[in-house]
């Protein structure tokens, strides 16, 4: 079972290939979902302070009858922090809301704050709040540390100044908008591409090319652009709060075709994406 599978990150823990996304799903209702989706066999549940819904995540992961080590957790430090004081207090912060003594994967959330991305400078922030990382990683409060949404500029400035290396970059990627030459750095660099939003925000719905493909597996689009990530050797971060998508986002167990996969990496970004998402585009491969 493909949910079950692991990715080795480069301090030479297991990560599973497929991840759990909790982004908009509210602290009251991410209980319940989280717990679903381990009960279907997830083993990745990914949330996040900025989220606001770590205690919910807690709650389910506490509450399960796995044992804590079957349980692969990721959070990550919200994008207004950029001082060491600040990201350090907000890890405590995190663990105490989850309830749980470590997080396994914390992963700085943004280069800039949200309202300022790509923007501003905070180069030097961003290497402050690594040092906090770094320093919880030592303590034993997390057990991996990474980026998202670090362009190469960004994870070239970490790489300079950092002790320990950033295990992932966890980044918008997706049918239409992938962005390769990233993808490809980070791979040089032994950091492992995480993919949020696989379904590109639901957009990738609409598109009939995308359809033709799917039905031509015998799976939906979204089994379909989930599996497309793990052809690119991705992580996908799945979301629902439908037990019944949740279950079928983790089917996996199909290989798409190279022929497929090269048409898939070259259909056009999906008009009007980028400003109705809000979300970076990236050039066609």
């Amino acid at each position: 079972m493909i949910l079950q599978e692991n990715y080795t990150l480069n301090n030479d823990i297991k990560i599973p290939k497929v991840g759990f996304g909790t982004w908009m799903i509210d602290d009251e209702a991410v209980a319940q979902a989280v717990k679903e989706a381990l009960e279907i066999g997830y083993r990745h549940i990914d949330t996040a302070q900025a989220y606001g819904n770590e205690r919910g995540v807690g709650e389910a992961i506490r509450s399960s009858e796995l044992e804590r080590s079957e349980i692969f957790l990721t959070s990550k430090i919200a994008a207004e922090h950029k001082t060491y004081e600040s990201a350090a207090q907000s890890i405590d912060e995190s663990l105490e809301k989850l309830g749980l003594d470590v997080i396994d994967l914390m992963i700085i959330h943004a280069p800039q704050p949200w309202h300022e991305f790509r923007e501003a400078d905070y180069d030097s922030g961003n290497v402050t709040v690594w040092h906090a990382l770094e320093d919880a990683y030592k303590a034993g409060k997390v057990r991996a540390i990474g980026l998202s949404n670090f362009n190469q500029h960004d994870i070239e400035n970490i790489l300079q100044h950092a002790t320990i290396k950033p295990a992932v970059n966890q980044i918008l990627a997706h049918i239409s908008n992938t962005p390769f030459e990233l993808i490809e750095y980070c791979k040089e660099n032994d950091i492992l591409v995480e993919a949020y939003s696989p379904m590109g925000h639901g957009e990738l719905l609409k598109n009939q090319e995308i359809k033709k493909i799917a039905e031509k597996y015998q799976v939906s689009i979204p089994q379909l652009a989930i599996r497309y990530c793990l052809e690119l050797g991705l992580l996908p971060l799945p979301k629902s709060a439908n037990k019944a998508h949740i279950q079928t986002n983790g089917e996996l167990d199909f290989k798409i075709s190279k022929e497929d996969v090269d048409t898939l990496s070259a259909i056009d970004v999906i008009e009007n994406y980028g400003e109705s998402s809000g979300f970076p585009v990236y050039n066609k491969k």
